[in-house]
Order: C-alpha cells, then structure tokens, then sequence
C-alpha cells in the first residue's frame, strides 16, 4: 500500500508538516535529508522564533521541531532523495534503491545560502559569518558589519544592519551594482554605509568570532586586511530542486511555483512549503507556517479523493 503522505525535507516546514500530518492520522513518512533540519542547523542562538524568551540554539530547535514530530509517530528516513516520478499515481520517491509510494508529497528541501567557498568561512559560520541580516543582525550591535554581494537582496542587508552595527561596509566585486536604482540609491545615501568597490573577500580571520577579512583588489591584484566583527554574504540562495527540475514547474531560479493562495505545484497531489518556494521571507517562522499550509492543503486533496 502507498504512504498517505512523503514529506521530503526537515526544516522548519517539513517537520511542521509532519506534525500537522500525524495529528491528522495521515502517518507520514519523511526523507530527511542528510543535512537534516535545515539551516537552522547553522544557526547559534535564534532570539526571534516566537515562545523562546532566552533564545534558543538552532540545532535545538531543530531538534525539538523533530522530537515533536516523532512524537505523533512520524516514520524518518535518514538520507537524500535521489530521483521522483510523479507523472502517475501513486507517485514515487527513490532514495537510492529503495522507492517509496505515496498517494500525497510534500517537498520542503530548502533553499541553501550561496558561500565563497574561501579558507576561515565554513569555521567561523554562527561565529560572526552569517548568511541572514533578519536573522543575526541583532547580535552585531555597534559593531563593523561587511557585506558581500552587489544585487537588491546585498542592499537590503546592508541597508537592515545600519539598525544595529555603527558601520557597515559593502564589499562588491565590480564597480557598480546590480541592485535596482532605488535599493542601490538608498544604500549609498545611508551615513553608517561605505563600499568598497573592484574588491572580492579572500579569508575570513578570527579565533573564536571573525575579526578581520582579506581583500583583493581586483584591478591591481593588491591584497590589505579589514578589520571587521561580522562578515554577511548576500550572493543569492539556491533552491535544493534539481531532483524536481522537469517533473514539476519551478521558475527560472530554480525555485517551486505554487498556485496562486495555497500550496499546490503544477502537479495536483504534489504540494511545497518553505525556502523551497519562498524566496522574499525565508524566515523560520514562515516556513513553518507553510509547512502547515502544506498539509492542510494535502489533507484536504486526499479528502476529496482527486487526482
């Protein structure tokens, strides 16, 4: 027999949908993932996920979302889909070898934050390396913030951080931005905010916390050390949808197109919650109300008994 319900993913809206579906009797299996629990797993202290006055770590609350989950008796499998078929009924989901049926999925995989890739930044991330002004920001409070990146969502960081460091420092690798007039005009104009142009981060430096970063000068070749307490990269996401992409609609980022209202993907059965499809909030909280979404949505499909 088919599960009732595959949630594949377990961040914040995979395993709010796994609890939302237990509770509801749909027994839903989920595929986790290897890097299971999402970004949050990344995060050191969380201060604006509500019931938590003291803040709580992000593998915590990972971990408490998953208790929660298994609680209501959510079956976890462990490791990453490999491939899906979802032209026909029941859909299937291979991982590896194994496959699995179910007559309703849930795809929440998430979206991962692009990195440089240079020597220090995987170390010192959740210790002054972070890819979230709206999550972090608050902890740098007169404080020197660089920021990485030249597009809208690098102006908007920058732009965010002004509330709480005393100075921050956009680092862009050409000599204009990419943002649109206005985010760009607006970053510029703001007291606390300076740029450094033709310049690309080449290390990040620090024992338990960043304290300063290497620079290039792209022109001259030129290096010079910045001092610094936090270092923000603000170079795009990338939504984890490359097993989806040519069984379902996804935009030309990658990321999953949902009906206009619910949650539904352009394969009726087939439903997607989070940073999967979300790609202007990408904040726990509305991930998890997704998540929830996600599962009404689903309940409400088996229900009806439509395919």
């Amino acid at each position: 027999m088919p599960e009732k319900l595959i949630i594949i993913g377990s961040g914040p809206a995979g395993l709010t949908s796994a609890i939302y579906a237990a509770r509801a009797d749909l027994e839903p299996l989920m595929i986790e993932g290897f890097e299971r629990g999402g970004q949050l797993m990344l995060t050191t202290d969380v201060e604006n996920y509500p019931g938590f006055p003291d803040g709580i770590m992000g593998p915590e609350l990972m971990e408490q979302f998953r208790k929660q989950a298994e609680r209501f008796g959510t079956r976890i499998v462990s490791s990453d889909v490999t491939a899906v078929d979802v032209a026909g009924h029941p859909f299937k989901v291979w991982v590896g070898d194994d496959v699995y049926e179910g007559d309703a999925v849930i795809i929440s995989t998430g979206a991962s934050a692009r990195w440089l890739g240079i020597p220090g930044e995987e170390r010192l991330r959740g210790h002054g390396v972070s890819a979230c002004a709206t999550c972090d920001g608050f902890f740098f409070r007169d404080k020197h913030v660089a920021v990485v990146g030249g597009g809208d969502s690098a102006m908007e960081e920058a732009t965010f951080l002004t509330k709480f460091a005393s100075k921050v420092t956009i680092i862009h690798r050409r000599d204009e931005f990419r943002a649109s007039k206005i985010m760009a005009r607006r970053a510029l104009e703001n007291p606390k905010i300076d740029v450094i142009w033709d310049t690309t981060v080449e290390e990040v430096s620090g024992d338990d916390t960043v304290t300063s970063i290497t620079l290039r000068d792209v022109t001259t070749d030129a290096t010079s050390e910045l001092a610094v307490d936090g270092l923000f990269m603000a170079i795009g996401h990338t939504p984890n949808t490359s097993v989806f992409a040519g069984h379902i609609d996804l935009d030309e980022a990658g990321y999953i197109l949902t009906e206009p209202g619910g949650t539904m993907t352009s394969v009726p059965g087939v439903f997607a919650a989070g940073d999967v499809v979300d790609k202007v909030y990408r904040q726990a909280v509305t991930a998890a109300g997704m998540g929830c979404q996600a599962t009404i949505d689903a309940e409400r499909w088996l229900e009806a008994g439509t395919d």
